[in-house]
């Protein structure tokens, strides 16, 4: 009868640890993780960007390098580039992201930059060696949402000219979207690619 009350004790104990545990970590914790994610209305929902009818045309954390239909005058402020092993731009979409794998001794890696530097070079009417190092080289996840302020002034002009805005309406909304160093000393200022692109009239297609 002893080992029997004992055997109940246990089991009883048992339970209350388990129901105990359940209500701790299978409700209230999730809860209190799902009502911390909701402190800020983006926090949890990818970060959204949205364009001036409230339309979601992106993301704050991604960058996404908007491509001109082929033929077709190109309005975007660019980033970035994706690239891959096969293609040395690669689509501008998420779904582009790899890393190329290749060290600083790669051919593969120098004939790389080189395409992009003449291409990007003639995009921009200037000549190859003013094209900075950011715009031939991708970020660590090939998705960075930011540029240099280099990179961003090489691409006024041809902003200005498509969009039909002057040069200095152009170079106020890059600024306007310019983040300095963090914390005063980390990095470099930063232009946001996607906040640009929204000022100069980019829109989410189909909606609104």
């Amino acid at each position: 009868m002893l080992i029997i009350k004992q055997v109940l004790r246990q089991a009883v104990v048992g339970l209350a640890v388990l129901i105990g545990l359940t209500v701790v970590l299978g409700a209230a914790y999730p809860a209190a993780v799902w009502g911390i994610s909701r402190i800020s209305s983006t926090s949890a929902e990818g970060s959204k960007v949205t364009d001036a009818k409230g339309c979601p045309v992106g993301s704050s954390l991604l960058g996404i390098d908007l491509k001109a239909p082929e033929g077709s005058p190109d309005p975007y402020l660019h980033s970035r580039v994706v690239g891959s092993a096969d293609d040395p731009f690669a689509p501008g979409d998420p779904s582009g992201s790899a890393a190329s794998q290749q060290g600083p001794n790669s051919e593969l890696l120098a004939e790389n930059i080189t395409a992009r530097r003449a291409a990007i070079a003639t995009r921009e009417g200037v000549a190859p060696s003013s094209v900075p190092v950011d715009a031939v080289t991708g970020s660590g996840s090939g998705l960075d949402p930011d540029i240099s302020e280099a990179y961003a002034a090489l691409q006024i002009p041809r902003l200005a000219r498509v969009n039909g805005k002057s040069i200095a309406d152009v170079r106020a909304i890059i600024d306007k979207h310019t983040s300095g160093r963090q914390l005063g000393f980390l990095g470099q200022a930063r232009v946001n690619v996607l906040e640009v692109n929204i000022d100069l009239g980019l829109t989410a297609p189909g909606c609104g």
